[in-house]
């Protein structure tokens, strides 16, 4: 039996770094109910209201380009109402760059609410500018008041409402617009748009941009919500394929036209709905034709023109191919994971095991690696963000900083990578299309995903058999890192298909040498059989990952699971999880372990059998802490005296402005969430956690056995 050696989980030191090797300080800390300005860096009190004010400051930096010194949070302006003067605070106020911070020089204003919250099942019907007037007399009122502001936004972090200002010799009149210019830009028509004005999101505002579109759909619509679903997957498709043609070939944007003398934004003018309609439908006609493996054909939008302007709009503002990984993965698991849970065992997997089982399985770029059990591509669209950063790091790119060419040189080693190096399979259809099309949006490439029962390869009926014996045989794959169904509620019962598995036999009583009885089991539980055919996929010194539940690592019943898999295999490592990972995320009460593994090849296993076996150590954790309790509240690292630990940060954008690009640097304070794996803070950055970072070392004292 190997020898067993447990890893400590150790908090973050002075000299830790976080994903992107980028220094962490950790400086001060602030008092219990505190969070710190975006803007000021100073403390303010955290509740619905702010939380919504730091996601709009951040976006302001990152994807508009505002420089905080031109920001100014509760900034008073002189209101006159029946005759008297008051002063208001407004929540967030822009100035001309680098001017004194004064009524004149406001350009934008911001006003925020609490946070609009609704339930899992819960839809809520969003309001146009007209529904909202009484909610928006404040944000009109100021900017009335600044003689030069231009534009405003109101917002309760589901709905927004952007507006410009048309100024008279006889009023001030407020147009409603579908999003704000950036930093150095104002509202033209789309003749004068560019593919280089699309910006990278951010992932907060990405998660919420994708929400409210789901919402609107669902909500405003009536649409079931697994329909709303995918209509708003294939506008997602419509538009990665749109980016990839020329820019006057583009066809995914809502413009504003000329009407009665002004411009007319077209998502809020029923002609310019239709005129987006009308460019949209063979936009999508010509991605069901070019992505034939992923539609059937009989696919349509049947959104109404309001709501498909209202997606257009929403989506189009950014530039999918130049938004990091994991925030796209991040904002498409939001919504996937609350649609299309099935009824066979199947839940998606929690962020943070994924994170930690890549960044310790290592997936290189010239390895096969395959998820027979994919869901949704969790662990296929993680792959590539792991590499993706390998490469960044490789080429010495900061996160964000990314030139044109490099970006696009990462891209096209991703899309390579995904046509040739990564695999799917799953038995529900519809998760094996949700799949495709996240890693479409990841690399723009649908990639190999197979419409099969992994359990019954290389026999079966489905569609993706055949493809699947030519591109995967067992034997074939370097990596596989997989979540399968649970449960001895969803058995495999099938006499055919149980004789194909040596985990199907009786056990046999024998407890010093592996035996077997007589015979097979009647019923072996899904997970149970997914060890062997994971482990017959594997190439000789492959390497695995598997989520499993903790009885099969601890129940005296399953001994016989645990000494096929030493007879079998290396232990890599064992990391037991708590409970809150999957009844948060997944709304499912079970204890599991990642349990990792490398295939020995048969010459190990036979010289073992014959009494030749050599110790090895294995690395072993538990994490206590993943970031937030059963209710989903987040928590933080905190002093010996309660108080939350801060960290000093520095976010890199490159920013477009005055027709260029400028890189510019920002040192924010930030909480340190208090988690044992993987987790990323606030704004983005994957921070690798104490687990990740304690396996690399024990690995660099420590020679994976085999090698």
């Amino acid at each position: 039996m190997a020898r067993a050696k447990k890893a400590a989980a150790k908090s973050p030191s002075k000299n830790a770094t976080n994903g992107n090797d980028s220094p962490v300080v950790e400086a001060s800390a602030i008092e219990d109910g505190k969070i710190l300005d975006y803007i000021t860096g100073k403390p303010v009190a955290e509740n619905d209201k702010e939380r919504v004010r730091q996601r709009i400051a951040r976006a302001l930096f990152h994807e508009y380009g505002i420089n905080v010194d031109d920001m100014e949070p509760d900034f008073k302006v002189k209101i006159e109402d029946s005759g008297k003067t008051s002063n208001k605070k407004i929540d967030i106020a822009i100035f001309e760059p680098g001017s004194e911070h004064t009524p004149e020089n406001v350009r934008r204003l911001v006003v925020c609410q609490k946070e609009l919250k609704i339930g899992d099942k819960g839809a809520y019907k969003m309001r146009d500018h007209d529904q909202a007037a009484k909610d928006l007399d404040l944000l009109k009122e100021a900017m009335a008041a600044c003689e030069n502001c231009k534009y405003g936004l109101w917002t309760n972090g589901l709905e927004f409402f952007f507006f410009q200002v048309k100024r008279t010799k006889f009023d001030v009149k407020f147009i409603p617009i579908g999003d704000w210019p950036l930093a150095d830009d104002s509202i033209g028509t789309r003749d004068v748009a560019s593919h280089a004005k699309l910006r990278r999101a951010d992932p907060e505002m990405l998660r919420t941009a994708f929400r409210r579109c789901h919402n609107f759909i669902h909500g405003n619509e009536g649409m079931p919500k697994d329909a709303a679903f995918w209509q708003f997957l294939y506008l997602i498709f419509a538009k990665m394929h749109d980016e990839r043609q020329p820019n006057d070939k583009r066809r995914f944007w809502a413009g504003r036209f000329e009407k009665d003398g002004q411009l007319v934004d077209e998502q809020f003018d029923r002609e310019g709905q239709k005129a987006i309609r009308k460019r949209i439908v063979p936009l999508f006609e010509e991605v069901k034709k070019k992505y034939s493996t992923v539609f059937r054909g009989s696919e349509e939008i049947t959104l109404s023109d309001r709501a498909l302007a209202f997606m257009v709009a929403e989506l189009a503002k950014y530039d999918f191919g130049r938004t990091d990984v994991d925030a796209k993965g991040a904002a498409y698991q939001e919504i996937v994971g609350t649609n299309l849970r099935g009824d066979r065992g199947q839940y998606f997997t929690p962020r943070g095991p994924i994170q930690l089982m890549v960044s310790m399985l290592d997936p290189k770029p010239n390895e096969r690696v395959l998820d027979p059990a994919c869901g949704t591509g969790g662990f296929l669209t993680a792959t590539l963000a792991h590499l993706a950063h390998k490469f960044q790091a490789e080429a010495g790119i900061e996160p964000g900083a990314e030139s044109t060419q490099e970006l696009a040189s990462i891209q096209e080693r991703l899309g390579e990578f995904v046509k040739k190096n990564l695999f799917g399979a799953d038995f529900d259809p519809f998760l094996v299309r949700a799949t495709m099309m996240n890693l479409s949006m990841a690399a723009n490439e649908p990639g190999n995903v197979f419409y099969m029962d992994s359990l019954a390869f290389p026999r079966g009926h489905l569609a993706g058999v055949e493809p699947a014996k030519s591109a995967i045989p067992l034997g074939s794959v370097d990596v596989i890192m997989t979540n399968p169904p649970f449960g001895s509620e969803i058995p495999i019962t099938d006499p055919q298909l149980l004789r194909d598995y040596e985990l199907a036999r009786k056990p046999g009583k024998q407890e010093d040498d592996f035996a077997w009885g007589d015979g097979y089991q009647k019923a072996v539980a899904p997970e149970v059989l997914f060890i062997q055919r994971a482990l017959d996929w594997l190439k000789p010194g492959g390497r695995m990952g598997i989520v499993l539940p903790d009885g099969i690592l601890g129940n005296p019943g399953d001994e016989y699971i645990r000494r096929w898999i030493l007879r079998h295999c290396w232990v890599l490592a064992s990391i037991d999880l708590p409970v809150e990972v999957f009844i948060v995320e997944a709304n499912v009460n079970i204890l599991t372990s990642l349990l990792l593994l490398k295939k020995k090849p048969q010459s190990v296993i036979q010289a073992e059998d014959l009494g030749k076996r050599t110790d090895y150590p294995v690395f072993m954790a538990v994490a206590e802490k993943v970031g937030f309790d059963r209710r989903g509240n987040t928590l933080y690292k905190r002093s010996p005296d309660g108080e939350e630990l801060l960290e000093e940060v520095e976010e890199v954008e490159r920013i477009r402005t005055n027709g260029h690009f400028v890189e510019r640097r920002l040192r924010r304070k930030k909480r340190i969430v208090d988690s044992d794996l993987p987790y990323f803070r606030e704004g983005g950055g994957l921070v690798e956690g104490p687990i990740a970072a304690a396996y690399q070392e024990f690995r660099k004292k420590n020679k994976e056995p085999g090698t």
